[in-house]
């Protein structure tokens, strides 16, 4: 990480911030949301922060820890939810979303 840049967009961040003030809101957002709504409205609620769709999207792309992007974690949470309910055993990580993803973008190509 450069100092001074957000971990999750690389816009400036302020010399000890990790994140910057619009990435700080999408977090607020994805932690008020998780596990209460489906995808499509946890999308709607991350745009009710006030944040350019575009800069939405870079931030729900970021993996800041290497372990999957803020998307394939709510994935794997939102999968793992609806297997519990299916009376399916297991759950999804988002290191399992990440793979699947990157497969599935290779065979894309």
């Amino acid at each position: 990480m450069t100092r001074g840049r957000c971990v999750y967009c690389g816009e400036r961040s302020g010399f000890w911030a990790s994140a910057c003030g619009d990435c700080k809101k999408l977090l607020a957002r994805v932690e008020e949301l998780r596990g209460r709504v489906g995808y499509g409205e946890f999308l709607d609620g991350l745009a009710e922060a006030g944040v350019a769709k575009e800069k939405i999207l870079v931030f729900l792309k970021a993996d800041p820890d290497g372990k999957g992007s803020i998307q394939d974690q709510v994935t794997a949470e939102m999968t793992s939810e609806l297997m519990q309910v299916m009376g399916l055993k297991g759950s999804q990580s988002a290191e399992n979303v990440k793979q699947i993803r990157k497969s599935i973008e290779k065979e894309t190509k």
